[in-house]
């Protein structure tokens, strides 16, 4: 069933989307559908682009197992260095941070550092989800800053329609005590929980 659920979910959405059109009147015959599914298909073109990219990245990581020599050199690294594990965590913290400003996608982020940063730290002892946990953190507070989102570039035009000399530095810099407090707060609650050994869910320790 799960191999064929993508065939299941386009024939659903085909017959609710026709059924939709009919009634709304924008389709009035059936040489209305094809253009309407090529108008989808030109709006997520950009993302067709994005998964391609990541798949060839996966693709090569998978191939070049360059994935498990750097998580694997990178924890035995940090195991002889005696580094506390918080310190490693806030590492995390900030180098995800820092990525998310350049890649605003929180599936492409993911698809580039879990297969270096899940396995590092699980050989470290620390489960995946609370690695998981970290990335979602760092995937959260610096979004809003970045130009990179197209979220971003539509919350400067929703500002330049009360304030017309707005730029992307205006936004930023009103965004960036935002961000810097959500960081701060999920960053502070991610380490009450880590100390109490709270679990993240259903069989998922947080350490």
């Amino acid at each position: 069933f799960l191999d064929g659920i993508a065939a299941v979910v386009a024939v659903l959405f085909a017959v609710v989307g026709v059924v939709y059109g009919w009634r709304s009147g924008a389709i009035s015959k059936a040489s209305d559908v094809p253009k309407l599914m090529a108008e989808g298909v030109r709006q997520m073109a950009p993302v067709l682009v994005l998964f391609f990219a990541i798949a060839q990245f996966l693709q090569y990581f998978d191939w070049t197992h360059i994935g498990d020599v750097v998580a694997v050199n990178s924890a035995e690294a940090l195991r002889t260095s005696g580094v506390p594990i918080w310190v490693v965590f806030l590492a995390v913290l900030a180098l995800l941070s820092v990525v998310n400003i350049l890649v605003t996608s929180g599936s492409a982020m993911w698809a580039i550092a879990a297969p270096v940063v899940v396995p590092m730290l699980m050989l470290l002892e620390v489960p995946a989800e609370t690695t998981q946990a970290l990335f979602r953190i760092a995937d959260s507070g610096s979004t809003s800053i970045t130009p990179m989102s197209p979220y971003f570039i539509m919350a400067l035009g929703f500002l330049q329609r009360y304030r017309k000399d707005a730029g992307i530095g205006t936004l930023a810099s009103y965004t960036l005590p935002l961000a810097v407090c959500m960081t701060l707060a999920w960053t502070l609650l991610f380490f009450a929980w880590w100390t109490l050994g709270i679990p993240l869910g259903p069989g998922a320790p947080v350490r």
